[in-house]
């Protein structure tokens, strides 16, 4: 995970900090709103897929002050909300999903990864 965070990192000028926040918030996007069993399969595939997601979820709560009662919830729309946040434009969006993509790909497989990118909302426009 750490060569991914640091790919990121040069391709979008973000921290190491915030791509793997960019990272997580992008899982936790698919981990709640995914409809195929694919995703599951991809995350437990995905060598720190699960830490990040946690790390995201933890940084939900703390901005929320909910407790994270919310997740990874509120749409695409809200995913982009967040990683703009982080200080990433569409651009950089992009090129964190291709980079999350490629990783997966080569842990999780085409296959599985090709099935979470079609049957999560909204997902296909960022990969």
């Amino acid at each position: 995970m750490q060569e991914l965070i640091s790919r990121i990192a040069a391709e979008t000028g973000l921290s190491p900090e915030k791509a793997m926040q960019a990272l997580g918030q992008i899982l936790l996007y698919i981990k709640t709103e995914g409809t195929d069993p694919a995703v599951e399969t991809m995350i437990d595939g995905t060598p720190g897929a699960n830490e990040a997601i946690i790390e995201a979820g933890n940084a939900d709560a703390d901005a929320s002050g909910l407790g994270g009662m919310f997740g990874g919830g509120g749409g695409i729309m809200a995913l982009g909300s967040r990683l703009m946040s982080l200080g990433l434009d569409m651009d950089g969006i992009q090129a964190v999903a291709r980079e999350l993509v490629s990783h997966a790909r080569r842990n999780a497989g085409d296959e599985t990864v090709d099935r979470v990118i079609q049957t999560t909302p909204g997902l296909s426009q960022f990969a």
